[in-house]
């Protein structure tokens, strides 16, 4: 079988600012010590809140008065730490 012919391209070269200017555009600073301990507890904390909810949801009286929101404040506090664990430097 015969071989394809292969096309050369172009080495494509950026304009001459281009590299500069994004490597001094901003330097990247670690996340606070206190980032990672609140991002794990509301993770944990949203857990915990839907755990609680499905066990003893109906002995709890503010949880029954809020009923489905329950799931909304669950999932709400994971999602919140789980976009903290993307910022996370």
């Amino acid at each position: 079988m015969p071989k394809s012919k292969v096309r050369k391209k172009s080495v494509y070269t950026p304009p001459e600012g281009v590299l500069q200017s994004r490597s001094a555009a901003r330097a990247v600073q670690p996340s606070p010590r206190w980032y990672a301990p609140l991002m794990v507890t509301l993770m944990v904390l949203g857990l915990l809140w839907i755990v609680v909810y499905y066990v003893a949801g109906d002995r709890v009286p503010f949880m029954v008065s809020l009923s489905a929101w329950n799931f909304a404040i669950g999932f709400g506090a994971m999602v919140v730490g789980l976009v903290m664990s993307m910022r996370w430097r």
